[in-house]
């Protein structure tokens, strides 16, 4: 399935920005070149969450058991441009659909594993999937089951293949077929007669929207490789190269920003699931990771928990992947500076916004932590690949004239190679998602950042819908954010605007302390004002919760604490 125009396909190869290497592509080349050199390490504590011993696999056998897992999907009935659900762990067998289902040219399209029966019941008719892969259980739901029992709903899903012991009848046990015998012949002939090229989609992942049901955001091999150019250059990951993944395989933190690198980089990829900070504190020792990516929070934390990190092994750590909320440049200081480790700064999407501050764009980490390199602008050139491949720029929020300008808030706007092409069977809401010379409304606010006129940086502000008016002045929560995540009982803190009748809107800030932790809302207006900011900024509010609402993937979930915020100030007085 090629959903991208020609045009476009012509363009993209011409410039070099696109090619002929496909995903399978990368994973037979591995094989060949090293095929006794372990290629995926399952998490130690697999057995605590599903079924099945803890496997590691060299890449020799790990191509093997992806070419049997082919034909075992040759034989449920599936051709080229089929789409498949899965719904899996981050375990070896997950790969192992993404690259059985590339070397076939089928379509994947993963579900988080914290979808239930209501988001299932939705996707599976809308992309018309023939085929659901799960496992007996993942925690302590059974998912099998859960899916088996949706069948007769779904007209369009043929079988449920599953993975784990005791399963539903109905329900097609994938490792007892994955231990018999296949025949190559089968995989050949197939593949002889539907070849695939590297513009064909391989995935269709979900984010959220305001649209009511998640958008669907195909994404070919190319889509795929350009962003992941990003990590590779950006966290400087060499051949061979071990990397640890705590995120889940559905979306552009854990498919662009780990399994395409790992497959680029031909090294050693360890999953890791759920997050449990003693078990990937033990596996960095143990597999001797270089690179990995966590949360701000969690570096945070970690920095807050001295004692833990002198008991840990770190030394092979060179650097770590951050972002989806800004970065303290205390953090990331001190990362450098304690402990020799580099932490990068990533803006990304599903629909393929790209921008990474790594050391060798920023070699200061204050900036690093602060901003971004204006990838794309003509007048200013950078080393990492995918800052030439692809055009950004910011508009005014109310006008969408262009920003050319230092710190005017505005939307980035962004086009080229890692762009979508648009959302899967929703040509109505491509219309709003891009502007008429084909830009992508990304919904992010930026400013433009430098000295004089060297203006080289992009500073993140926030969503275009997170500004908090208060009395005609703008404040951009992120910001707020990540002062208050430096106070030393603060273990997470998102800051949301609430309805006022006089000034529009106050700011209501909602923390978790750390653990054994009591904090109030003099304490965090006593610590924001030594760090002299305007006092329009300042919270008003403070709501307490043990921990911050996020989405299966661990996006935080601000329309939830919008809501319990309104309701609190809609409850009491609010202050005049």
């Amino acid at each position: 399935m090629i959903l991208c125009p020609e045009e476009r396909i012509r363009e993209y190869t011409a410039k070099g920005w696109w090619g002929t290497t496909t995903l399978d592509d990368l994973v037979h080349r591995s094989a060949r070149e090293h095929p006794d050199t372990v290629a995926v390490v399952d998490p130690a504590n697999r057995a605590e969450f599903t079924d099945g011993p803890a496997r590691r696999l060299t890449w020799a056998e790990l191509n093997r058991e992806v070419d049997r897992l082919a034909v075992r999907l040759l034989e449920a009935g599936l051709e080229k441009d089929d789409i498949i659900a899965v719904q899996l762990p981050n375990i070896i067998e997950l790969i192992e659909v993404y690259l059985a289902a590339g070397r076939l040219g089928v379509i994947v399209s993963p579900f988080p594993v914290q979808y239930r029966d209501y988001e299932i019941e939705q996707l599976i008719p809308f992309i018309e999937a023939k085929v659901f892969i799960t496992a007996t259980r993942i925690g302590k739901h059974a998912h099998a089951e859960m899916a088996v029992n949706l069948q007769d709903k779904l007209p369009s899903l043929r079988q449920v293949l599953a993975w784990g012991e005791n399963l539903p009848e109905r329900v097609v046990r994938l490792d007892r077929l994955m231990a018999e015998p296949h025949d190559d012949l089968i995989l050949a002939n197939f593949s002889q007669a539907n070849p695939i090229t590297a513009n064909d989609i391989l995935t269709i992942c979900w984010t959220s929207g305001t649209e009511g049901r998640p958008k669907g955001v195909p994404r070919s091999h190319n889509d795929w490789l350009v962003p992941a150019y990003g990590t590779v250059d950006a966290a400087e990951l060499e051949p061979g190269c071990t990397v640890l993944n705590p995120f889940p395989l559905v979306n552009m933190a854990g498919i662009g920003g780990m399994l395409v690198p790992w497959l680029l980089t031909g090294g050693k990829l360890v999953q890791h699931q759920p997050l449990n900070l003693m078990v990937f504190m033990q596996q960095i020792a143990v597999e001797r990771v270089n690179y990995t990516v966590t949360p701000p929070a969690l570096l945070n934390m970690l920095l807050q928990n001295k004692p833990l990190l002198e008991k840990a092994d770190i030394s092979s750590i060179k650097t770590i992947g951050s972002g989806s909320a800004p970065l303290s440049p205390w953090m990331v200081k001190s990362w450098q500076d304690d402990y020799g480790i580099y932490v990068l700064n990533y803006f990304g999407s599903n629909e393929g916004a790209t921008l990474v501050s790594g050391p060798n764009e920023m070699p200061g980490p204050e900036n690093r932590a602060l901003y971004f390199p204006r990838f794309g602008v003509p007048g200013y050139e950078w080393n990492a690949r995918v800052s030439k491949m692809m055009q950004t720029r910011l508009v005014d929020l109310a006008t969408g004239e262009d920003i050319t300008g230092p710190g005017q808030p505005g939307e980035l706007l962004i086009k080229g190679a890692a762009v979508m092409t648009g959302y899967y069977k929703a040509p109505e809401l491509n219309k709003r998602a891009f502007d008429d010379q084909g830009y992508f409304h990304t919904g992010d606010v930026f400013e433009i950042s430098g000295e004089g006129d060297n203006l080289p940086f992009y500073r993140y502000v926030g969503r275009s819908k997170d500004i908090i008016i208060r009395g005609g002045q703008n404040i951009s929560p992120e910001e707020v954010e990540n002062l208050l995540q430096g106070h030393p009982k603060v273990a997470e803190v998102a800051v949301i605007g609430y309805p006022d009748r006089v000034l529009g809107e106050r700011v209501c800030a909602c923390v978790a302390p750390r653990p054994d932790q009591e904090i109030s809302l003099d304490e965090l207006v006593s610590y924001l004002k030594e760090k002299k900011i305007a006092v329009f900024k300042m919270p008003e509010r403070l709501i307490v919760l043990g921990n911050l609402p996020r989405n299966p993937v661990g996006k935080l979930l601000k329309g939830s604490l919008r809501e319990q915020v309104r309701q609190k100030a809609a409850s009491e007085e609010v202050p005049a």
